[in-house]
Order: C-alpha cells, then sequence, then structure tokens
C-alpha cells in the first residue's frame, strides 16, 4: 500500500472574520473533496483570518499515480482562485503492514 499526504498552505485575501474564512475553507475543501474524492480537514491555524492549513491524502498501491494525483489536486486548487496556495508539504509513504 502506498499512502500520499500533503499539506498546503492557503493564504486568504479580503477575508474580515472567522466565519468568512470558514466559507472560503469550506468552499475549496467541499469543491475539492468532489471532484477527486480525497479525504482531507482544515488541519491548522485554525484561529488565523489569513492562512489556513488543509490536510487531504490519497492510498493506491502505485507511487506514480499518487505522485500524479497530488500534483492534479494541488493544481485544482490553485485553479479556483478561493484563496492563495502558498506551499504544500507532501509525503509518499510506502507501507506493507504485518500481515
Amino acid at each position: 500500500m502506498v499512502v500520499g499526504l500533503c499539506e498546503v498552505s492557503v493564504a486568504l485575501r479580503g477575508v474580515r472574520s472567522l466565519k468568512d474564512k470558514r466559507s472560503v475553507m469550506r468552499r475549496l475543501m467541499e469543491r475539492t473533496r468532489t471532484r477527486f474524492d480525497i479525504s482531507l480537514a482544515e488541519t491548522g491555524e485554525n484561529d488565523s483570518l489569513r492562512s489556513g492549513l488543509i490536510g487531504f491524502c490519497i492510498v493506491s498501491n502505485d507511487a506514480r499515480f499518487i505522485e500524479s494525483q497530488l500534483d492534479k489536486v494541488l493544481q485544482f486548487m490553485r485553479d479556483m482562485y478561493v484563496a492563495d496556495i502558498v506551499g504544500a508539504q507532501r509525503e509518499i509513504l510506502h507501507w506493507s503492514g504485518p500481515f
């Protein structure tokens, strides 16, 4: 099993309250989740108005597929122009369980 993890740092423009921020983050995450059917969540910067962190993961049996999907998800997020993607950390883990 291969797991791709990514944490995306976003900068938010024009946000005046935490309610506005939650709306922008929710829109970004829901559209991405719907398009790619992946697991993602807001993972940090919860109380900051101008920035946020979103984590997501992809599971497969092919590392090249995961690398490609990570790129596609990040590009999709950039192309929505809802928030500025200012950074992304990614890691691919190869796991062969105890069985």
